[in-house]
């Protein structure tokens, strides 16, 4: 029988493609892994911003969970958009028991600027989702947010880094250096030792859903076995050539390019 690894997106939509669910699923496909998905809510946004949003109810979304891993072969999982506290609770709770690596994306601004969850569910997140976290992948804002610190010096950096790895529970963090200025530096601490992941910065507006795809790279490379190391230098590749080879589409922050990854390899490029 064919050995095929999968990959769990939870997260919300994007009928536009370039974040959430979609840039999820296109993620997963371009590294191979089989991807699936539950859906916490259903968001009306493209890429000049957020039309509206209805979110799922909890047990439905435990419905779907229960679905998707009482059935398929689920490797990994990923968090992105979850809006309130009952859905942390309600996810958290399915997931404990199951053991499976987990990165979360803790989703709470849209490029747009458009706030995407409720202040409740950043304390439910902190208590209840990040001490499963195989890895945790905040930026700035995100990281300021989760610790309720500012986020403005390399030194700051590696102070949130490790109040999220060591009072918050993670296993891991990579905080994204997208924020910053001069080259796209992230930083990655496994409890540890820290080490930075640098690319160069390109000017372009098409960043739409670079944290998704990039957590979505990440939970496919786990999902295939490789170290969390690995796993993250496989998606900053992967995210720097969507960000650089972009597709330059949609009136305000376009998608990034999920083909440019393999497109590359096909040429026998350098990644």
């Amino acid at each position: 029988m064919r050995s095929v690894k999968g990959a769990l997106t939870i997260a919300g939509t994007d009928p536009s493609g370039g974040a959430g669910i979609q840039a999820d699923l296109k993620t997963f496909q371009e590294l191979d892994v089989y991807g699936m998905s539950v859906i916490t809510s259903v968001v009306a946004q493209n890429t000049m911003g957020v039309r509206g949003v209805r979110h799922l109810e909890a047990d439905f979304i435990k419905q779907q969970l229960e679905a998707v891993t009482d059935d398929m072969p689920v490797q990994a999982v990923k968090t992105g958009m979850i809006a309130n506290a009952k859905m942390i609770e309600t996810i958290a709770n399915h997931l404990r028991p199951l053991h499976l690596p987990l990165c979360v994306d803790p989703v709470m601004i849209a490029q747009s600027g458009d706030a995407l969850v409720d202040d409740k569910a950043l304390q439910t997140m902190r208590d209840q989702l990040l001490p499963l976290a195989t890895i945790v992948t905040p930026n700035i804002p995100e990281a300021e947010a989760l610790t309720g610190n500012s986020v403005k010096s390399e030194e700051d950096r590696k102070e949130a880094a490790k109040r999220i790895v060591h009072e918050f529970g993670s296993s891991a963090v990579v905080i994204k250096g997208g924020h910053l200025n001069g080259e796209a530096t992230d930083l990655f601490y496994d409890g540890t030792r820290f080490e930075t992941f640098t690319s160069p910065r390109f000017e372009t507006k098409h960043t739409h859903g670079t944290g998704c795809t990039f957590a979505a790279a990440i939970t496919a490379e786990l999902a295939k076995g490789e170290s969390l190391k690995e796993a993250v230098k496989t998606a900053k590749s992967f995210i720097t050539l969507a960000i650089h080879h972009t597709l330059e589409i949609g009136q305000g922050q376009g998608p990034t390019n999920h083909w440019a990854y393999k497109e590359t390899i096909r040429k026998g490029e350098y990644v």
